[in-house]
Order: structure tokens, then sequence, then C-alpha cells
């Protein structure tokens, strides 16, 4: 019953004509950042951290209100992508670099592809499908069951498969037998025991170690893939394959390997800054040395 009525709610927003969805995101999204302090100063500490160099208070006080509504429109965006056909995909969605994921399939050892939470991440898929890629999405299941069944149906509604991150290593080993490509989100914080401290923005950022680990274990070619919104659709960038660092100093290379990607990730937020998730408080891990000294 939960299931459906999750589902019913997204397609109702999805037959809103795409004008007045715009109009109802930029009111949502600016009354969402006056009502809801608490993300509105994780947003602006993140783009103060991030531009404040570059931008005033008064810049990043829009492009922060800019990320809210952008947010709001996501949730419009997937009741939308209910509706649509594949065969209209090609009006909605242009592809960049499609050569690059080309030449790195060709290696035969599967593929290892960043995506980050930038644009709307949910419609990869439909690149997916335009491109007959065999996707396999690395996701942590939400711990609302039925939130959790409604986004497993959309992300795998036009045939890619979706893997539990959770003792997943042996899965993965197998899709990339199977020359799948497997996407891995990459721009959230994790603990200090799951990964290493890598600039991001021009600071430590403390990032998944994983994408590292697997492409220094199965030499997998590791390209980045990103969605984003423009005026007239939506515009999949697929970049060149990063090349793998490996000098034998498993420590060093998985530091400077995963400092690659996060410089890939912020290169394409630097394009579309209002795109991306910074309501998320990516810089929470401190490492040690800046942690403040306990008084004895």
């Amino acid at each position: 019953m939960m299931n459906n009525m999750i589902t019913l709610f997204f397609k109702i927003l999805g037959a809103i004509p795409p004008r007045y969805a715009l109009k109802l995101s930029k009111f949502l999204g600016s009354l969402w950042l006056r009502a809801d302090k608490r993300h509105r100063n994780i947003a602006t500490e993140n783009l103060t951290r991030a531009f404040g160099n570059e931008k005033n208070s008064a810049e990043i006080r829009n492009l922060a209100e800019r990320t809210f509504q952008h947010l709001i429109r996501i949730i419009f965006e997937i009741g939308w992508y209910l509706h649509i056909k594949p065969e209209n995909f090609d009006k909605h969605f242009r592809i960049e670099g499609l050569e690059h994921m080309t030449a790195a399939r060709a290696k035969g050892k599967g593929v290892l592809a960043i995506m980050a939470h930038v644009g709307n991440w949910e419609l990869l898929s439909a690149i997916a499908e335009m491109t007959n890629l065999p996707l396999n999405i690395l996701y942590r299941p939400l711990d609302f069951l039925p939130m959790d069944n409604f986004f497993v149906r959309l992300r795998t509604r036009f045939g890619a498969k979706m893997t539990p991150k959770a003792h997943s290593m042996r899965k993965i080993l197998k899709s990339l037998q199977d020359k799948e490509v497997i996407v891995l989100l990459m721009d959230q914080n994790v603990d200090w025991y799951e990964g290493v401290f890598a600039d991001f923005f021009g600071h430590p950022a403390c990032t998944s170690n994983g994408l590292a680990l697997l492409a220094l274990k199965t030499g997998a070619p590791v390209i980045p893939a990103f969605l984003a919104r423009e005026p007239s659709g939506f515009f999949a960038k697929l970049g060149p394959e990063i090349p793998l660092i490996n000098t034998g100093d498993k420590i060093k290379d998985v530091e400077e390997n995963t400092l690659q990607y996060n410089k890939a990730i912020e290169e394409f937020v630097r394009r579309f800054p209002e795109q991306w998730f910074w309501v998320h408080q990516r810089w929470k891990t401190k490492p040690y040395c800046l942690l403040p000294e306990k008084n004895e």
C-alpha cells in the first residue's frame, strides 16, 4: 500500500507541466532555505569553504538558495521520469564523451564509473538505456523500506542493476568479470576508518578508499560519469579514463588515486555549482592533526 502511495505521489508531481514545476521548485526551495536553519547553515558553511575566496556573502547566499531550489526540482523530475518513454530520451538527454566509455570498455576489464550527487543523478539509467551500457549501481539502501523499494524500481526501470554496498566485493568482482559498468557515488563524507583524506575544494575531505582499492586490485579503468541539468534538458558528461597510479606503495597509491577522483568531481561541480548537494556535511570528518586538543 505504501509503495503504491509513494509511486502515485511522484506520478502526480510528474504530471505538472514543466513551467509550473519550475516555479514551484523556486518557491518551495526558497521557503525551505528560510525555514530550515540547520541545512541553510550547512550549505552556507560549505559554500563559503569552497568559494569564500571567489564570492562575497551575497553571492554565497544566492548560490545556497539556488541549491535548495535545485534539490526541490529533482523531486518533480523524478515524477516526470516515471512518465517518459525511452524512444523520447534523445529529445531530453544529450551525451558528451561516449568515446571514453567505449575505449574503457574495450579493455575487457569492466569499468568503474565515478558519479556524484550533482545534477539529477537519479536519471543516469536513461543514459545507460540510450547507449546500451550494462549498468550496475552500487548503493546504500534507505532506512525507510517503501522509499528504498521505490528508488530501486526507478533506477532499474530500464535494465540497470543495483548492488547494496554491504559485503559487496564478491558481487563487484563478478560484475567486472562480466564487463559491466559499476557506478560508485564518491562525493560523501565517510568516517576516518573507511577512507583517506584527499583535497576537495582546497580542504581535506575524508573520501571513501573503495574505488582506489578496486582499481588497484582489478586494473579496471576508472572514468567520471556525471549528469547535469541544462535549459534544454539534461547533459551527460563521460570523461576520459583517469590514469591509475600504481607505484607499489599501496597507502600512497590509494591517497593519490583518490585525490584524482576528487579533482574530477570538483571540476564538474564548478561547472554547475548550484546543482551539487551542498546540504551534506562533506568535511565533517576531520584529520587527526586538526582535531581540537583535549584539556588535561
